[in-house]
């Protein structure tokens, strides 16, 4: 006997990265937290909190972050859904849209991987669709899908590759469904999707304040779309999706825009650094527009690195699956954990 309806007994649940506990020797570069605090101002929020914001009930639609994200943005504040982590305006979408065969999802692969595991957990059909060479949209396939949502993460991950704009578009004309467009690593790239949403009503654009933010542990996130679009998505929300100190938090540190900016410009340059030194111990890295990078060991043995590295106290990525068992997702830290990454690589291969 099972408790579970048969496609949980049947599915394999989202398997997070190593999570070591705060203050634990150990270099972290395997699931891209940003290597930089937060905000000074969204830390100031947090240490001078009045305890009557854990007393009552938060704003259950987050209407003050609504407001930084629509200056900081330049989008109105009722074109935004917040989320409990942009995982969480994910969940929300394909609880709203997607159902069985007649409403499945689709999207091009690698990717990430939770995409397949709401669908799955829905449960929605998942169409998958490799990218052609160079990482090439595969336009027609994803049309053909029929799909009632498509996702295209935009820089993608695990690739680090940015989707052009003008296949976007296309992409969006053409679909019969919604388009989202996963923009989580956005403030490592340059431009972003977003005249997108202001041009067609079935798309949707996330965010996270994990990477460029620095909020990681805040688990906050959200969501620009047409109000039409919107309107179904908070149907299904979760009443009080969002607590006071997540909103709080995270208005403050939306509105420390300089901040971001200058710590995302620090991680660009380091992430040029670091692609420089990986090729001259002969990884194979593709360009990326990520606070990481995908890179290739020449003898292909990126498992064995993977654990060698680990053995010495430091945690990258290693995905053991067709296509990337031969590379390494390395999040970008600051310069002195990068050279201290190179430096055990060096030792490793030699």
């Amino acid at each position: 006997m099972s408790y579970f309806r048969p496609t949980i007994d049947t599915m394999t649940g989202y398997i997070p990265g190593e999570q070591p506990k705060p203050g634990t020797n150990i270099l972290k570069l395997n699931t891209n937290e940003n290597p930089y605090p937060p905000s000074p101002q969204a830390m100031a929020v947090l240490r001078d909190l009045d305890s009557e914001w854990l007393r009552r009930y938060p704003d259950p639609f987050a209407r003050e972050f609504c407001h930084a994200v629509s200056a900081a943005l330049d989008v109105p504040a009722d074109w935004v859904i917040v989320g409990n982590g942009s995982d969480d305006v994910l969940n929300i979408l394909i609880r709203a849209c997607a159902e069985g065969a007649e409403r499945p999802i689709a999207y091009p692969t690698p990717t990430y991987v939770l995409y397949q595991t709401l669908a799955t957990m829905q449960p929605a059909t998942v169409v998958e669709v490799p990218y052609g060479e160079n990482f090439q949209l595969p336009i027609e396939a994803l049309v053909a899908a029929h799909a009632a949502v498509t996702f295209i993460a935009r820089p993608n991950s695990p690739s680090g590759h940015v989707v052009p704009l003008d296949e976007l578009r296309e992409l969006a004309q053409r679909v019969s469904g919604v388009l989202a467009i996963d923009e989580a690593y956005v403030d490592f790239a340059d431009g972003s999707a977003l005249p997108l949403v202001r041009e067609f009503e079935n798309v949707i654009l996330l965010r996270t304040l994990s990477k460029g933010y620095s909020l990681a542990g805040l688990r906050m996130g959200f969501g620009i779309a047409h109000p039409a679009l919107l309107a179904g998505l908070f149907k299904v929300k979760d009443s009080y999706n969002i607590d006071a100190i997540a909103t709080l938090v995270g208005t403050a540190a939306m509105r420390d825009q300089a901040y971001k900016t200058a710590c995302a410009e620090k991680v660009k340059a380091s992430r040029a650094q670091l692609t420089v030194d990986l090729k001259h111990l002969g990884f194979t890295v593709l360009e990326s527009h990520g606070n990481f990078v995908l890179a290739s060991p020449i003898d292909h043995s990126a498992e064995r690195i993977y654990l060698r590295l680990k053995e010495r106290g430091i945690l990258v990525r290693y995905f053991n699956q067709p296509g990337l068992d031969d590379k390494l997702r390395i999040t970008v830290g600051t310069d002195a954990q990068n050279q201290s990454l190179i430096e055990a690589l060096a030792s490793i291969m030699a």
